[in-house]
């Protein structure tokens, strides 16, 4: 739900996959990262294919899996940043690659004709803002010694991705250069090398409508075991939102009665005074907190997503500069 680009990246490469492995072997050849045909013969087309369509189906398993954890991101971002993250690593990564081929050959004398096909370059730059903006939630502990947290899997998958070919080391030392490049606005890079929005406009006008997903009606039951804590704070974050559309609910109603514009200071209460995740308590209205400063650098975040800057502004002041709770509460209205 919500995430229509990493749905698509998640079936159409796999298909494509799972296709040539099984039934057009024969078409294989034209999806090699072949980087001595691209600087011998000049076949330039082989950055496209060659770097898309995985050759290998456990590339593809894992990919697919990594792919379809870190859809977090689109629906935190939106679409269009998503996808200008996308191809900003993408077009990084087949730049680093090509550099990192040479410093090999130079340093250690090895001469690398190839590098393991598929999208891998930006699923490896995802782990940068995994990494730096994913919160760490402890689940339980091996041993007493070694803790098991909500991301222990994505990088165990990671681990294995990195460990399924000889070169493919290169492939995940480029694409996380390029997500630090990319996440950490060096040179201005994400203002460069984004998708405009008249593409994503037309994108969301045709192949959306194909990949998008039906919200759930029903709430998933609460596992056991080490899920328990990750679904409890699902849950909270679930009431946290209800709790906010009602009172935009009930504020809208009294602008249709009365006039004039919403009071954004009034909307986030009880976000702002939560005691640990019981909800049932309703929050005091004394010794409410001053709005903290707002930072320019989210208030970008949220403008490139296509909000007004006052917009913006109101919505990380009400939310105690939450950019998340705030990037939920425009998004939905």
């Amino acid at each position: 739900d919500k995430a229509p680009l990493s749905k698509s990246l998640l079936l159409v490469p796999s298909a494509i996959s799972i296709l040539l492995t099984l039934l057009f072997q024969h078409y294989q050849k034209f999806f090699v990262y072949n980087l001595q045909a691209v600087k011998e013969d000049f076949q330039i087309w082989r950055l496209v294919c060659g770097r898309t369509i995985c050759l290998d189906l456990k590339d593809t398993f894992c990919s697919s899996l990594l792919i379809y954890n870190f859809r977090i991101f689109e629906r935190r971002y939106g679409s269009r940043k998503f996808s200008s993250f996308l191809l900003g690593a993408w077009m990084l990564s087949a730049l680093f690659d090509l550099l990192l081929v040479e410093i090999t050959q130079y340093i250690f004398g090895i001469t690398i004709n190839s590098l393991p096909s598929g999208f891998l370059g930006p699923v490896f730059a995802l782990f940068v803002p995994f990494y730096s903006s994913i919160p760490r939630v402890q689940v339980t502990q091996v041993l007493g010694h070694f803790s098991i947290t909500n991301k222990s899997l994505v990088y165990i998958l990671g681990l294995q991705l990195l460990t399924s070919g000889s070169y493919i080391w290169i492939l995940a030392l480029s694409g996380l250069i390029s997500g630090i490049c990319y996440n950490s606005s060096i040179l201005q890079v994400h203002r460069i090398l984004c998708v405009p929005r008249w593409v994503a406009k037309v994108f969301s006008w045709t192949l959306e409508p194909v990949f998008s997903s039906a919200e759930p009606a029903n709430e998933v039951r609460v596992g056991m075991g080490a899920t328990v804590d990750i679904q409890r704070q699902q849950r909270m974050e679930l009431l946290d939102r209800q709790i906010m559309m009602s009172q935009v609910a009930q504020m809208r109603r009294q602008r249709q009665q009365q006039g004039g514009m919403i009071n954004w200071n009034r909307l986030f209460p009880p976000l702002r005074h939560r005691h640990n995740a019981n909800y049932q308590d309703h929050p005091s209205e004394q010794g409410i907190p001053p709005p903290t400063e707002v930072s320019e650098e989210q208030v970008a975040r949220l403008m490139e997503m296509g909000f007004s800057r006052g917009d913006a502004l109101e919505a990380l002041r009400a939310s105690n500069n939450d950019l998340n709770v705030a990037t939920n509460f425009l998004l939905q209205h």
